[in-house]
C-alpha cells in the first residue's frame, strides 16, 4: 500500500504542479481572446507595432513580502491582519503571502489528497485585510457627501481616487502543496500588465519527493519584467549536520523547479532566470552555539553575536547554494520556537515537559537575488497564534515599461477598457476564485 500511494503521490505532483492553481481572473488564452486588437481601433495595438517601438522606462513598485509558519493552526473567523499589513499607512502594489504548514504534516496529509479549505480561508482573510482600506475610504467619502462637504484636501482626492476601484487587489496566483502556500495579489489597475503567471512544486520531503518539506513556486512577468517568488520550508533539526539537509534542499528546489517557456519561447524557466527573485519561508536554519549560550545571548538581546553564528549567514557568505543571494539587516528577536499562546521560547518555562528541547533561532527568513530590488523593512511580528513568530519586508522593485505599454496607459484606465473589462467581472466572483490552468474553462472553487 504504501509504495502505490507513495508513486501515486510523486506522480500526481509531477504531472500537475505546473497546472491548476487559484486567480481572480482568467487565463492568458481567455485574456486575449477578450482584448483582441481588433476592437480596440486605430492606432493598431499589433504585437509587430509594439516591438518596433522597443524604448524602455522603469517604474518602481512597492512589494509586501510575508511568510509564516502557523504550525497546523486554522485561522480563526475574527483573525485580523490588517494590522500586519499596516494597509492604511503603507500601500504597496504587490502582496506575497507564504505559509507553512497551514494543515499538520500528518501522513493524511501528505500522502491524501489537497485539502484547500484552509488556503481558502487564508485567501478570504487576506482579501478582506487588503481591501478594509478600500472600503473605509468609500465610506468616508459617503459621510463627506452626507455632510454636504464642499472643500476636499489632496488626501481627501487621493481617498476618493482609490475608492472608486471597484475592488482594490485580486490575487494573480495562488498554489498550495501540502502545508506550502503562496498567495500573490496586486492592485486591480495593475492586472493588465501582468502575464504568464505559472505555479510550479518540488518536493523534498519523505523519500525525497513528498510535499511535506520542498517548495512551491510562482513566476509572472509585470510589463516586461519578470518575477519569481519561492515559498519553502526545508529539513527540519537542530543537531550538527542538519544543515546540509537543508542544503540540499536548496539545490534540489534550484534544479527541480521548471516553468514553460511560454508561446515564443523567451520566458525564463529555472528560478535564477528571472529577472526578480525573492524567496520566502521557514528555512530551519539555526544558530551553531550550545543551546545555553544562545539562549543566554538572546536573553541579552546580543542579536549580532548570534548572527555571527547563524547558518543561513554562513552559507550567504560561503556563496555556494546561496551565490549571489543576499538578506537585510536583521535587527529583530529569534522567531522560534515559542510556546503556544506566549511569548516565552519554548524549554523556558519552568517543569515544562514533554516534546524536544529547541533552542532560538532565526527560521523564517525573507531573502533575494538579482538587481533592481531594494529592501526598505524587514522586522517580525507578535502574533502569538503558532510556535513560529510571522517576518514581513518591503521592497522596491524597478520595473521595466515599454513606451508604447506606458503610453498606453490612459487606455487601459479609460471607459473603453472598463467596457472590455466588465467581462471579466461577470466570470469572477469578488469572494470566490478560479482556478487558472492550461485549459480555458475555469471552474469556481466553493
Amino acid at each position: 500500500m504504501w509504495p502505490r500511494l507513495v508513486t501515486k503521490k510523486i506522480l500526481g505532483e509531477r504531472l500537475r504542479s505546473n497546472n491548476n492553481f487559484v486567480a481572480d481572473f482568467p487565463s492568458n488564452a481567455e485574456a486575449s481572446s477578450l482584448l483582441d486588437n481588433s476592437s480596440l481601433g486605430s492606432p493598431s495595438l499589433s504585437e509587430n507595432n509594439i516591438l518596433n517601438q522597443r524604448k524602455h522606462n522603469f517604474q518602481n513598485y512597492k512589494i509586501f513580502i510575508s511568510t509564516w509558519n502557523v504550525g497546523g493552526i486554522a485561522p480563526q473567523d475574527d483573525l485580523d491582519i490588517a494590522d500586519w499589513l499596516d494597509t492604511p499607512n503603507n500601500m504597496c502594489d504587490i502582496y506575497v503571502f507564504g505559509f507553512q504548514e497551514i494543515v499538520p504534516l500528518r501522513a493524511s496529509y501528505v500522502l491524501g489528497s489537497e485539502n484547500s479549505k484552509i488556503s481558502v480561508k487564508w485567501n478570504s482573510l487576506i482579501r478582506e485585510a487588503l481591501n478594509k482600506k478600500i472600503q473605509h475610504c468609500l465610506e468616508k467619502q459617503q459621510y463627506n457627501n452626507k455632510l454636504g462637504r464642499k472643500q476636499k484636501t489632496a488626501e481627501d482626492e487621493k481617498a476618493i481616487f482609490e475608492s472608486s476601484i471597484p475592488e482594490g487587489f485580486r490575487c494573480v496566483i495562488s498554489k498550495q502543496m501540502v502545508g506550502i502556500l503562496i498567495s500573490v495579489w496586486i492592485r486591480s489597475d495593475l492586472r493588465p500588465y501582468v502575464r504568464h503567471p505559472r505555479a510550479s512544486c518540488v518536493g523534498c520531503g519523505i523519500m525525497g519527493y513528498l510535499g511535506n518539506k520542498g517548495s512551491v513556486s510562482v513566476r509572472f512577468q509585470l510589463h516586461e519584467t519578470s518575477f519569481c517568488f519561492v515559498c519553502s520550508h526545508l529539513a527540519s533539526g537542530g543537531r550538527e549536520g542538519d544543515e546540509k539537509h537543508r542544503k540540499s534542499d536548496v539545490a534540489e528546489i534550484f534544479s527541480r523547479t521548471s516553468f514553460p517557456r511560454g508561446p515564443s519561447f523567451d520566458l525564463p524557466r529555472k528560478i535564477l532566470d528571472h529577472d526578480r527573485v525573492i524567496l520566502l519561508g521557514d528555512l530551519n536554519y539555526r544558530i551553531s552555539l550550545p543551546e545555553a549560550t544562545t539562549r543566554l545571548l538572546v536573553d541579552r538581546k546580543e542579536w549580532n553575536a548570534l548572527l555571527e553564528n547563524d547558518q543561513l549567514r554562513m552559507e550567504l557568505m560561503s556563496g555556494q547554494v546561496f551565490e549571489g543571494w543576499r538578506e537585510g539587516l536583521i535587527k529583530f528577536a529569534p522567531t522560534y520556537k515559542y510556546c503556544l499562546n506566549s511569548n516565552v521560547y519554548f524549554g523556558c518555562v519552568e517543569g515544562q515537559k514533554g516534546g524536544k528541547w529547541r533552542a532560538p533561532a532565526w527560521c523564517d527568513r525573507i531573502i533575494w537575488y538579482g538587481e533592481g530590488l531594494q529592501q526598505r523593512l524587514y522586522t517580525r511580528g507578535e502574533s502569538n497564534l503558532s510556535d513560529h513568530r510571522p517576518v514581513k519586508a518591503i521592497f522596491t522593485a524597478q520595473v521595466q515599461v515599454s513606451s508604447t505599454l506606458k503610453g498606453l496607459q490612459k487606455f487601459f484606465l479609460s471607459e473603453r477598457f472598463d467596457q472590455i473589462t466588465t467581462k471579466f467581472d461577470q466570470m469572477s466572483s469578488s469572494d470566490k476564485f478560479r482556478c487558472s490552468g492550461r485549459s480555458s474553462n475555469c471552474k469556481k472553487i466553493h
